[in-house]
């Protein structure tokens, strides 16, 4: 009985099976350099953040002439403010504004009023109404 054909075509699936193999470590090799890249660069913006944050706590905030360029709401905002002869709630400035009265236009009205509050150029006189610090 000759075997040989059969020892022959096993060697040919073994060549196969370790061609694959060596692919596979390979891939694994680049996969793992690959995710270290990526875990240095997640630890780089977790150190950024805490770096910022902890930047942003020390800088001093200039009642005179806040920098609020950063959105073109702000001045809006203030000119809103101006004009009114009474306290207004963010439903008021949002549609002062021409904004959707959508509860996210109204939440991020918001935050900028309490912004305006934390700069010392709003007031809120009560829970909800704001008015220009005078």
């Amino acid at each position: 009985m000759n075997i040989q054909p059969l020892l022959d075509a096993l060697g040919i699936q073994e060549d196969a099976a370790r061609s694959l193999a060596d692919d596979l470590r390979t891939q694994i090799d680049e996969l793992r350099d690959r995710l270290r890249e990526a875990e240095t660069h997640l630890e780089h913006l977790a150190i950024t953040r805490k770096t910022v944050t902890t930047l942003t706590d020390r800088i001093p905030v200039q009642a005179g002439s806040p920098d609020l360029s950063e959105h073109p709401d702000y001045p809006r905002i203030l000119t809103v403010f101006n004009e009114a002869t009474g306290p207004l709630r963010a439903r008021d400035v949002c549609q002062a504004l021409d904004h959707e009265l959508l509860p996210k236009n109204i939440e991020g009205t918001r935050a900028k009023l309490k912004r305006l509050v934390k700069l010392d150029i709003l007031t809120e006189v009560d829970a909800g109404s704001f008015t220009r610090k005078q």
